[in-house]
């Protein structure tokens, strides 16, 4: 079977535009990264995966930030009824990974926490590697 890709594509002002982007989101107070994955792989995504790889951390820009991205590999999907918050205007687009590794190193991708997301588990895939159950963060 083609490996699919969740990619959100959502107007980001800061950016003044749209961005493909991995589902994601903020860490609730006291939520662990993996639930924090899993809730917006959901809400985002519309499915619901039954184990989770960790793909490590990454902090997007240490000079002035000190957010750190959670990255995730979501296995085993399956389809759940959801219904995206009022202020995420965004479009859900499931695409093949080939394709969307054609995206990131053709410049189409522009967020930072994607692409590291889209180079990991691009390689994970390829070489296999530990999986970490669902002892892992972000999808």
């Amino acid at each position: 079977a083609e490996r699919r890709v969740c990619m959100v594509r959502q107007k980001r002002h800061a950016a003044d535009g749209y961005l493909w982007e991995l589902p994601a989101g903020k860490i609730d107070r006291g939520e662990p990264p993996l639930a924090t994955a899993r809730r917006e792989l959901e809400e985002e995504g519309g499915v619901r995966a039954a184990r989770w790889e960790s793909l490590g951390d990454c902090v997007s820009s240490p000079g002035v930030l000190t957010e750190t991205v959670h990255l995730y590999l979501a296995r085993d999907l399956t389809g759940v009824a959801t219904r995206h918050e009022a202020h995420e205007i965004l479009e859900v687009h499931w695409l093949p990974l080939a394709t969307v590794v054609e995206m990131a190193h053709a410049g189409e991708i522009h967020d930072a926490k994607t692409l590291v997301g889209i180079f990991r588990a691009a390689r994970r895939l390829a070489h296999g590697g530990p999986e970490e159950g669902t002892s892992g963060g972000q999808p």
